[in-house]
């Protein structure tokens, strides 16, 4: 697991290693912690600055889970990464890994870590062609909407909901597996983050809110390994 008061990175340990020093339950104090990622290239990465810390409210409020209410930002090669499970990456832009940067995040992903990165709209090419830098012998998959993803803290019959329009196309959901485990969520044509940004920035519908802070809340369940906090 990972908890916000510890750091686990181990210079120059594998992930199996890695994995093996990290505890096992959470202490009664304790508390995990969700970060948004910064990369360079020029695309926004702070965009949508309410809608992680949207999240973890409502992840509190409506599961009872024990998230942290800070979301700090943190540097795709930095060691801070794992000090955290799921990380948030959105944007309309360019994004550059560096070949450090790369192997952090690569790292982290086979450690146990989650990424989900939203499409804010225009970031499509770019996450494409730097996330097969991180793992080059995988491909995207689409994923069914019988995968747990949509079945956890809500059920989403049809899959991926819609938040915006942008092109006007379906929503769709792709990940990249990690010896049969989901460590990247990508939502592409549906913009979750702007539903979890607060209202009047977007002024959806409540309902379209809902449905998006309820997708976001299977998201950190998932990379918790479905745990109830």
């Amino acid at each position: 697991m990972f908890r916000s008061s510890k750091v686990f990175f181990i210079g120059g340990l594998t992930a199996s290693l890695i994995l093996s020093l990290l505890p096992d339950s959470l202490g009664q104090d304790d508390f995990y912690q969700l970060a948004v990622l910064k990369y360079r290239g020029g695309g926004d990465w702070y965009s949508n600055p309410t809608a992680v810390p949207n999240l973890v409210s409502f992840c509190n409020d409506a599961l009872g889970m024990k998230l942290s209410e800070e979301v700090p930002t943190v540097d795709v090669g930095s060691s801070e990464l794992f000090d955290f499970p799921w990380i948030h990456m959105t944007g309309h832009g360019n994004v550059v890994f560096s070949a450090s940067e790369t192997r952090n995040l690569r790292v982290y992903l086979e450690a146990g870590g989650f990424l989900h990165i939203s499409d804010n709209y225009g970031m499509d090419p770019y996450v494409r062609k730097e996330m097969r830098k991180v793992f080059p012998a995988s491909d995207w998959v689409e994923l069914p909407w019988s995968h747990p993803v949509f079945h956890s803290a809500f059920d989403f019959e049809k899959g991926l909901p819609k938040i915006h329009e942008h092109d006007d196309l379906p929503p769709r959901s792709y990940g990249l597996f990690h010896e049969g485990r989901l460590v990247v969520f990508y939502d592409f044509e549906s913009d979750l983050g702007d539903g979890w940004e607060d209202w009047q920035v977007h002024r959806d519908p409540e309902s379209i809110r809902q449905m998006a802070l309820r997708m976001g809340a299977n998201l950190i369940q998932t990379a918790l390994g479905g745990q109830s906090l």
